[in-house]
C-alpha cells in the first residue's frame, strides 16, 4: 500500500462504521447529521457500535486499540477481517478493499493474510496441541506433513516444543493460549488480530505472555492489531495506542504522546494513574539546540559573553566533530581569563553523565543526585549533542509522583 512517513501502510480503515439494529439505513443518516449515540438508541433502537473510524496500521508495528467495556475496540478489530459486517466505510488490506471481497475472496484473505487470536482459546478439545496448531493449515488444505512441519516450528516459536501430543485439557491457561499463538503464526499471515488474548489469564501468566509476544515480534515483525482494556498492557506492548470510548476514537499516538498531550479530558482521566516516570523520555524534555561552546573557536573570553548573554553559569562543550566533550563552569572559565589563557581544554569537566533520547525519568533521575549541572542528551552513534535536561524539568516531572524521593535528591543536588 501507501508510504507514510516512510513507512509502509498495511491495514487502512477510512469512515469505518457499524451499527447494529434493524433500522440501519435510518440510524446511519441520523449519524450523518450528528445525531448522538444515545438519540439514534432512543429513536430508532439501533445501537452505534463503531462511529466513523480512520486510522492507518503500518507494517511491523503493534498498533493497540483500547478503551472500557462497551468503548466498541472488540467490535472494532472483528470488522478487520469483516466477522462483523461494517455498515458503511472501507478496510483496505495492502490493495484492495476488504469490505467489497466476495465470500471467496474474503475466504482467502482470512486463511491467508489475516489470522486471529481470540480471548477464548478456540481449541479443538479432542485433538492434540499440535493438531491444534496445524488447524487452520488443515482447512488450506495443506498435505499433513507440511502442515505438521509448520506446526511444529510455532509451537517451538512459543516454548512448547515436546508438548505436541498432549491435549488442551492437560495444559494450564496459559499453555493454551500459546498454542492459540501458534495457530496464527503457523498460518503465516502477515497481519495478527488479537482479541483481548491475554485478559483471561493470571496476572503473572500474562506478564510472561506479554514479553513472549515482544520476543516474538522482535523476530518476526507482523503486524500486530492487539485489543486490551488494560492501559499497562498498552502501554508495554503497543508502538501506538488508540483510545476508543463510545465507538469513537479519541486518540492516537504514542504512549508519551497521549501522556503528554492528551486530546480530551477523557484521555486525561483516562491516563492520570499511569506511572509516567517509566513513559516520558528525555527527547520530550530536552531543550533542543541549547547554547553551545566550541573547543576550536570559543577561549575564555567567548565563553563569558555566552555565560552572559543567556544568564546562566555553566554551558556545554563540543569539540571540531562536534563531540560532546562536558561542561565547563563560568568560575573556572573567569580564572583562566584572568591568566589570559586562550583555551577552555583545561577546565572542561569530561565526568559528567549523559543519556540517550529513548531514556526515561526514571532512569534519569538518579543521574541527578550528584550532580549539579544538566544532562547532555546525545546520539547514540555520533554522540552529538541533541539537547539537554534540566535538573528542574525532571524534577517538575517526578513530583507527580514520589515527593518524598524527590525532596531528597534536591537535598542532595543542593549539597554539591
Amino acid at each position: 500500500m501507501t508510504e507514510n512517513n516512510d513507512r509502509t501502510v498495511k491495514i487502512k480503515v477510512e469512515d469505518l462504521t457499524l451499527i447494529f439494529g434493524k433500522r440501519k439505513k435510518e440510524a446511519l443518516a441520523m449519524l450523518e447529521k450528528g445525531a448522538s449515540k444515545e438519540e439514534i438508541l432512543k429513536k430508532t433502537k439501533c445501537t452505534v457500535g463503531i462511529n466513523k473510524a480512520s486510522f492507518e496500521v503500518y507494517e511491523g508495528e503493534v498498533f493497540v486499540v483500547m478503551g472500557l467495556s462497551g468503548s466498541g475496540k472488540s467490535t472494532l478489530i472483528r470488522c478487520l477481517n469483516r466477522l462483523n459486517e461494517p455498515t458503511a466505510g472501507k478496510v483496505f488490506f495492502k490493495d484492495h478493499d476488504i469490505t467489497r471481497e466476495g465470500n471467496k475472496e474474503l475466504m482467502k484473505t482470512r486463511r491467508y493474510e489475516m489470522s486471529m487470536v481470540f480471548q477464548k482459546f478456540g481449541l479443538l478439545p479432542h485433538k492434540t496441541i499440535l493438531e491444534n496448531a496445524a488447524f487452520g493449515l488443515e482447512l488450506r488444505g495443506e498435505p499433513k506433513e507440511e502442515r505438521e512441519k509448520k506446526a511444529l516450528q510455532a509451537l517451538e516459536t512459543v516454548g512448547l516444543k515436546g508438548y505436541e501430543e498432549q491435549l488442551p485439557a492437560a495444559m494450564s491457561g496459559g499453555m493454551q493460549q500459546r498454542v492459540g499463538l501458534a495457530r496464527a503464526l503457523a498460518n503465516d499471515s502477515e497481519v495478527l488480530l488479537m482479541d483481548e488474548a491475554f485478559s483471561a489469564l493470571d496476572p503473572l501468566i500474562k506478564s510472561d505472555m506479554q514479553d513472549e509476544l515482544l520476543q516474538i515480534q522482535e523476530k518476526l515483525q507482523k503486524t500486530i492489531v492487539f485489543i486490551t482494556h488494560d492501559l499497562d498492557e498498552a502501554i508495554k506492548l503497543g508502538d501506538r495506542i488508540v483510545i476508543m470510548k463510545d465507538g469513537v476514537i479519541e486518540q492516537i499516538g504514542t504512549a508519551e504522546e497521549i501522556l503528554t498531550n492528551p486530546a480530551s479530558d477523557y484521555v486525561e482521566a483516562f491516563t492520570e494513574k499511569v506511572d509516567r516516570k517509566t513513559i516520558i523520555t528525555a527527547e520530550t524534555l530536552m531543550f533542543r539546540k541549547p547554547t553551545l561552546l566550541h573547543l576550536k573557536k570559543d577561549g575564555p573570553m567567548q565563553a563569558i559573553r555566552k555565560m552572559r548573554t543567556i544568564s546562566v553559569d555553566v554551558l556545554p562543550v563540543e569539540d571540531e566533530k562536534r563531540v560532546f566533550l562536558g561542561y565547563v563552569w563560568l568560575k573556572d572559565v573567569l580564572k583562566l581569563a584572568d591568566k589570559k589563557e586562550n583555551s577552555l581544554q583545561s577546565v572542561i569537566r569530561t565526568e559528567v553523565p549523559s543519556v540517550y533520547s529513548h531514556y526515561t525519568v526514571e532512569e534519569m533521575l538518579p543521574l541527578i543526585s550528584n550532580h549539579n549541572y544538566p544532562l547532555a542528551v546525545v546520539d547514540e552513534e555520533s554522540k552529538r549533542l541533541l539537547g539537554i535536561v534540566t535538573q528542574t524539568s525532571l524534577i517538575i516531572e517526578a513530583t507527580r509522583f514520589e515527593r518524598e524521593e524527590v525532596k531528597e535528591l534536591i537535598e542532595k543536588a543542593n549539597d554539591i
